[in-house]
C-alpha cells in the first residue's frame, strides 16, 4: 500500500489480500492486485494527491453540483439528499450520475423525485 493511505483503504487492501487468498484467486500475485485495485479506488474518490490537488484548484468532478461532496457518498445518502432539491438541481445531479457512477438506484429516485417536483 502507498504511504499516505487512509486506515479505510489499508483496511479494504487487506480484506482483498484475505480474500483472494481464502479463493485461491491470482496465486501469487494477491498483494499486488489488492493494492491496485485499492489505488483505482482512490483515484476515483480524489484521495490521491493529484485528486487533493484538483479539489483545491476547484477543478473537482463534483464542483458545482447541490450536494456537497457527492462524489463520497452512497446511493442512500444521495437518496435522502434529493427531496430537498429543485427541478433544475435535479437535473444537474443526474447527468452528472450519468457520465461518472451511473447508479441505477439513484438514477431511479431521481426520476421519481422529478416526476413528483
Amino acid at each position: 500500500m502507498p504511504r499516505r493511505a487512509s486506515p479505510k483503504r489499508e483496511r479494504e487492501y487487506k480484506e482483498l489480500t484475505g480474500r483472494f487468498k481464502k479463493e485461491h484467486r491470482y496465486p501469487g500475485r494477491e498483494d499486488e492486485v489488492a493494492a491496485r485495485i485499492v489505488n483505482k479506488r482512490r483515484q476515483d474518490y480524489g484521495e490521491t494527491e493529484p485528486g487533493k490537488a484538483k479539489d483545491r484548484a476547484g477543478k473537482s468532478p463534483d464542483r458545482g453540483l447541490p450536494i456537497n461532496d457527492y462524489q463520497h457518498l452512497t446511493a442512500p445518502q444521495v437518496g435522502r439528499a434529493l427531496p430537498k432539491l429543485s427541478k433544475e438541481q435535479l437535473h444537474r445531479v443526474k447527468s452528472y450520475e450519468q457520465g461518472h457512477k451511473g447508479r441505477k438506484t439513484v438514477l431511479e429516485k431521481i426520476d421519481r423525485q422529478l416526476q413528483t417536483a
